[in-house]
């Protein structure tokens, strides 16, 4: 790789054509000019200029740098630009949370970036071990996490909370006064529900819930924006963050069961402790509590 300093001097002696010139522009010695030049033939393994008295013309190879010299400038330019200006509407975010939220947050999102061509933002929904994971190697800016992270590495602020609930299909009128009730039913799964069913069923059915596993399931879904379709249809029951629930299309055709005893998710903003945010992020950062206050 060519030393930084030493193409900087080559650059500004191609643009004055004398070494001390050279010299004196860059605070330097005239013999310091010459042995940076030295080092860089060294490096590349032929000559660049040729001597013609007291002036020199560039050899072909000392063109070509003299133009890459240019380039680089141009280049540092452009970045002292960019960061001279720091704005929000331009850069790229990398985003995850669970997808329930996701839901509720990409709406938001997309109204931006609609009004920004260059911002780009990646949003990822992911279980929260990954979530976490990806903060601490970098993959992910920023995260909403369940809990605290709790991390040297992280900081995180509470940004509320969100309900789990027992979703039924409207027309369902029958009280649910045990498991029974459920059961018969049938529970419409997906990747967090046996995790929700452990949580807020042996929560509320502790005598006669026997576990996720042994819970008679009515089907599965994988797609968090259809998991309440089955119900909404009169098909079983199922167990989603309140976010999930308000992003479905068809709500109106789902019942929230209150049960005796509540479970709420909290919901955490975190990002790599120590790091200043830029303006992308804190304004994605804003959007995102602005998710997080729709569900109170």
């Amino acid at each position: 790789m060519l030393n930084a300093t030493w193409l900087e001097t080559f650059t500004t002696l191609c643009e004055t054509g004398h070494f001390t010139r050279t010299a004196q522009r860059l605070n330097m010695t005239q013999p310091g000019v010459s042995q940076h030049l030295r080092k860089l033939e060294d490096q590349l393994g032929q000559p660049l200029i040729a001597r013609e008295g007291k002036s020199f013309t560039l050899t072909p190879a000392g063109e070509a740098l003299f133009e890459t010299g240019l380039a680089r400038r141009r280049e540092e330019q452009r970045l002292r630009e960019r960061i001279a200006t720091d704005l929000p509407d331009r850069g790229v975010v990398h985003i995850a949370c669970s997808g329930s939220f996701a839901m509720l947050l990409q709406p938001l999102l997309l109204e931006w970036m609609a009004q920004a061509p260059d911002l780009s933002l990646h949003l990822e929904a992911a279980p929260q071990a990954t979530i976490r994971a990806g903060l601490l190697d970098g993959r992910f800016d920023l995260g909403v996490l369940a809990d605290d992270p709790a991390h040297a590495r992280l900081e995180a602020r509470h940004l509320g909370r969100e309900e789990l609930c027992l979703v039924l299909p409207v027309n369902a009128l029958e009280q649910i006064e045990s498991f029974a009730d459920l059961e018969s039913r049938g529970f419409i799964a997906h990747p967090d529900g046996f995790a929700y069913a452990d949580d807020l069923l042996q929560l509320n059915f502790p005598d006669s819930y026997p576990g996720a596993d042994r819970t008679r399931l009515r089907g599965y879904v994988n797609q968090i924006g259809q998991i309440p379709a089955a119900v909404a249809r009169g098909v079983g029951y199922t167990l989603l963050p309140r976010s999930g629930v308000e992003t479905f299309a068809a709500k109106d055709r789902l019942r929230l069961l209150p049960l005796p005893k509540r479970r709420w998710h909290d919901l955490w903003l975190a990002s790599r402790r120590g790091r200043p945010l830029p303006a992308r992020m804190v304004k994605t950062a804003e959007l995102i509590a602005e998710a997080a206050e729709q569900l109170r």
